[in-house]
């Protein structure tokens, strides 16, 4: 099974606690991920949770041609304003492995998501991946920085 690996660099000019106490809330992700995808988480948390090692987090997604699935990420690691990282549990991926990393600069925050996942179904899974899969992850994670920068603003360079 072949494994594939990206990296996702953005700046914001925000404090890290700021932008700590954004991210590390399970009910954010919501609101910087495509309305096409129809996400909802569906575990019960109230608006003040943060995330714990531990942590399953479900939801229901409509990542391709509008199916829904199901699909449970595990919080498997958390250093306080550094880092976390999410699993998959359940869902459509073979592998789901993603790294989110924070660190302070000056006038913001660098932040940096490592992902690895693979998909199922051997060669059918890496031609489903170089036809749309890769294509998709990297539009969803283009519309999360776009969200993100209005959120929150565009990073200047001092």
């Amino acid at each position: 099974m072949k494994t594939y690996h990206f990296k996702f660099e953005t700046d914001l000019p925000i404090p890290l606690a700021e932008a700590w106490d954004f991210f590390s809330s399970p009910l954010n992700l919501a609101k910087i991920t495509p309305a096409k995808m129809n996400f909802v988480i569906t575990s019960d948390f109230k608006p003040d949770t943060k995330m714990y090692p531990g942590m399953l987090i479900a939801y229901k997604v409509s990542p391709v041609f509008g199916i829904k699935m199901n699909w449970v990420t595990e919080i498997t690691h958390v250093k306080d304003q550094e880092y976390f990282i999410d699993e998959q549990r359940t869902g459509p991926y073979a592998i789901w492995h993603h790294e989110h990393h924070f660190k302070e600069i000056k006038g913001g925050v660098h932040m940096t998501d490592i992902l690895a996942y693979a998909i199922p179904y051997g060669i059918i899974g890496r031609l489903a991946n170089k036809v749309l899969v890769e294509k998709e992850i990297k539009k969803v994670f283009a519309y999360r920085e776009e969200q993100i920068q209005k959120l929150f603003g565009t990073f200047k360079s001092r």
